[in-house]
């Protein structure tokens, strides 16, 4: 069948990678011109974000969130210079930086008091329960407090007591959590992974990309685990990354070479597949010229 025609529900699965996830921007730019809309949306940390502002009211979606991206810097996702990573590191005992500047993304550009009741689109967060190390998907309740634990991830932001449990980052568990929308009900799902598609971080320097790196190496593991396992039941569409460079996913200074680079890689990839049934249309790690 053709790519646009995959069966129904259509479920958008958007994964972690802090400042990678604004390749997503330019995946979903190829998705709108061959005509892919999503039913429903799941994401993980930077993709529950993402997900976040997709599921809004309106028909803007795509346009409001390639102009947060625009306009994303770093010291608005983790304020501080390195003396206030080690002031706060003292501190807390946990983490380098504290979740405020995400917490004034999140009420900036979804809403204070914003709830999952008020989006357009049904949509799943994933977050790690601390005490079971299992996945939780959150699909109700406040927005702001299931995004920040979605995007806690450990050593780089501080856990979150939301609803009597303690949470981490659902990257550690699910960062691409095809499992959650196939859950959610989804029949074909479209995979935004942005951890590893194909850009490969760049050696660590500092104590926060040793951090993000370490958690980066287990969130690709998942992926290439998980993914045949989803396809084994529904059409699975897993966009492919642009050629690799060297990217730290803390450095915010490449977001539109991010995003044009993505949208050609996956506006090419869904050129040329059809899709016959449930399998793997791409996966884990590639990369188109």
């Amino acid at each position: 069948m053709p790519v646009d025609h995959l069966p129904g529900p259509v479920g958008f699965v958007l994964g972690g990678g802090g400042s990678l996830g604004a390749m997503q921007v330019g995946m979903l730019r190829a998705l709108a011109e061959v005509g892919i809309t999503p039913d429903l949306l799941v994401g993980t940390s930077v993709g529950s974000l993402n997900a976040a502002v997709l599921a809004m009211p309106g028909d803007d979606s795509p346009a409001r969130l390639h102009k947060i991206w625009s306009q994303m810097t770093k010291h608005e996702a983790f304020p501080g210079g390195v003396l206030s990573q080690v002031r706060t590191l003292r501190h807390s005992k946990t983490h380098l930086f504290p979740n405020s500047g995400l917490a004034a993304i999140v009420d900036e550009h979804l809403g204070p008091g914003a709830r999952f009741e008020d989006l357009a689109l049904p949509l799943g967060v994933v977050v790690t329960d601390v005490d079971t190390a299992e996945p939780i998907l959150i699909r109700s309740g406040e927005l702001k407090p299931a995004l920040l634990a979605s995007a806690a991830i450990p050593g780089i932001y501080p856990p979150v007591s939301h609803d009597g449990k303690l949470l981490y980052d659902g990257g550690l568990v699910a960062n691409v959590p095809m499992r959650q929308a196939l859950a959610m009900g989804a029949r074909s799902l479209v995979v935004l992974d942005c951890a590893f598609p194909g850009k490969l971080p760049a050696a660590p320097r500092t104590f926060a990309e040793v951090m993000m790196f370490t958690a980066m190496i287990s969130m690709r593991n998942q992926a290439v685990l998980e993914a045949p396992l989803a396809a084994a039941q529904v059409p699975v569409v897993y966009l492919p990354g642009p050629a690799p460079i060297r990217l730290s996913p803390l450095d915010f200074s490449h977001t539109e070479e991010l995003t044009d680079q993505a949208f050609q890689s996956a506006r090419t990839f869904l050129a040329e597949i059809t899709v016959e049934g449930p399998g793997l249309y791409g996966g884990p790690g590639l990369v188109m010229p």
